[in-house]
């Protein structure tokens, strides 16, 4: 999908949700989007945590994939539930040896990619 929605200038349904304060062309520079994705090397993980009470994610402030500072780790404009969730989930995985994004509160690389340099492309089923 990426190297669709990189082909596209106008994706309506996208930008409302992922993108509603930035214009699709800076999401490359800003690196929101990378040219070549650490999750195609099979090291880097966008995940959130579901309650298993409810089978409900846990509100984290914004949707995966939201491209803008509501979705920073850091950011101070969610409620205090919000950034206690984000807390939760970020411990869990640096506890479990993986780095954060400073601008994603989702993504997660493996501190010791066991393949670093190579990114893979096949089909998943």
């Amino acid at each position: 999908m990426l190297s669709l929605f990189g082909r596209n200038q106008k994706v309506p349904s996208l930008s409302k949700k992922h993108y509603p304060n930035l214009k699709k062309s800076r999401l490359f520079p800003l690196g929101y989007i990378a040219k070549k994705s650490g999750n195609s090397r099979g090291s880097t993980v966008d995940l959130t945590i579901i309650d298993l009470k409810t089978g409900e994610a846990l509100d984290m402030g914004t949707g995966f994939d939201y491209f803008g500072r509501k979705a920073w780790p850091s950011e101070r404009t969610i409620t205090m539930q919000q950034r206690a969730n984000r807390l939760l989930l970020r411990t869990l995985m640096t506890k479990h040896g993986f780095i954060p994004l400073k601008e994603e509160w989702w993504h997660f690389t493996k501190k010791h990619e066991p393949f670093p340099d190579t990114y893979f492309n096949f089909p998943i089923e």
